[in-house]
């Protein structure tokens, strides 16, 4: 009988403990990520507080800038063009020379009209000594009645010829201040159509010399919604002021004042034309440039406003999302009253002291627990989102609730 001997491999103490450690690290990290996955997530969010403030009541619109004065320079007289007083584009003066048409023509005839006037007053004169030597022959019936008729027709058929005359003279004097074209009105001059040498024709309205525009003070028209025609007329006495941007990029608004309301509503549009007056003493506002403007009717005093960013829309209405002191959110329906810039002024759904999230709505339902971050996206753990929500301050109530505020709630 053969006894075959089976020997069994010693296995090291300190491999067998190791193993046992690294079995054990593995259970206890299996069991760690298995009760974070159980938990609640919290979804990040940015917040803004519900404040309770003085809001305008503001029409915003696009208008086009008109002179509030514009003049199409025509001539009076016909001729040729000797001198052009002004550069284009330059600023006039009302009454100021702007061209010299060759007054040569104009001077002979005055200096005729002239001298047939005064031939037509001697003449005038001899009719009326001879009516006066007339009616003395008839007083002693020494000239029979029909001859002392003769001459008073004669005397006033010459008195009536020396008014012809002058207002001949006084057409030669009109036609020769022609030859000098002056400014109507005070302005800015556009684009030369004649210069020097040029032939132009009396009264020739379908090609004016120049353009004349009046932009100190300037017009800008623009048009609003019959909505709105209620509102405009309670502050039409007024004059509201209006605010103008020259472009979409600019920031300074250019103050003026509404000056005028149309006396009908447009029924194909349903609009209605209003202009606005500025000073424009920069010039910053240009005739056909397109601006923006807002007319300022009144201040809404005690209106809730929450930033823009918080309001959603829906099927159902507009709502927005309201974060509890306990940092779960809930649904909160709004009725949206108006929008003010970034605004949104609020007639019911919230009240003053509430927070409702501006940013991370897509993530969240009814319930969720939340956690609040600022603006760089710094997460804030577990800190109460309501808490530091209704402390949110800044130019339309967008800031968001910082951490070391949330710290010294907490204390």
């Amino acid at each position: 009988m053969i006894v075959t001997e089976t020997k069994t491999p010693v296995v090291p103490r300190r491999l067998t403990f190791q193993t046992s450690l690294l079995v054990a690290a593995c259970l206890l990290v299996a069991g760690c990520g298995g009760a974070r996955a159980r938990g609640p997530q919290r979804v990040p969010i940015v917040v803004a507080p519900v404040v309770e403030r003085s809001v305008p009541y503001e029409i915003e619109a696009t208008g086009t800038v008109e002179p509030i004065q514009s003049a199409a320079v025509t001539a009076q007289a016909g001729g040729i063009i000797t001198r052009v007083s002004f550069r284009e584009g330059s600023e006039v003066s009302e009454g100021q020379e702007l061209f010299r048409i060759d007054p040569r023509p104009f001077e002979a005839a005055l200096a005729e009209a002239a001298g047939v006037l005064a031939r037509s007053q001697t003449q005038r004169e001899t009719a009326r000594l001879d009516q006066q030597r007339a009616e003395a022959l008839a007083a002693q019936q020494l000239i029979s009645i029909d001859e002392l008729q003769r001459k008073r027709a004669a005397a006033a058929a010459m008195a009536a010829t020396v008014s012809a005359d002058s207002a001949s003279m006084l057409t030669a004097r009109l036609n020769l201040g022609y030859a000098t074209v002056r400014a109507p009105i005070g302005g800015r001059t556009g684009s030369l159509a004649v210069h020097e040498g040029d032939l132009v024709r009396a009264n020739d309205v379908a090609t004016p010399l120049v353009t004349i525009n009046r932009i100190r003070p300037i017009m800008v028209r623009f048009t609003v919604g019959q909505a709105d025609l209620p509102e405009i007329r309670k502050a039409r006495r007024r004059a509201p002021p209006v605010e103008i941007a020259p472009g979409e990029a600019d920031t300074v608004w250019i103050s003026g004042r509404l000056t005028f309301v149309d006396n009908a509503v447009d029924p194909t549009s349903g609009t209605m034309l209003l202009k606005a007056e500025a000073p424009n003493r920069d010039g910053a506002l240009w005739p056909g440039q397109f601006v923006r403007v807002r007319l300022k009717l009144f201040e809404q005093r005690g209106a809730m406003v929450v930033p823009m960013a918080a309001v959603t829309n829906s099927q159902q209405g507009s709502y927005c999302y309201v974060v509890n002191p306990d940092t779960t959110v809930e649904v909160r329906p709004v009725t949206v009253q108006r929008t003010w810039r970034d605004l949104a002024v609020i007639a019911a759904g919230v009240k003053a002291g509430e927070t409702v999230v501006t940013d991370g709505q897509l993530r969240l339902s009814p319930g969720a627990k939340a956690v609040v971050r600022n603006a760089a996206g710094d997460d804030h753990g577990g800190r109460s989102a309501g808490g530091s929500g209704g402390r949110g301050q800044g130019a339309g109530g967008k800031r968001a609730a910082s951490a070391e505020g949330s710290t010294q709630r907490g204390k």
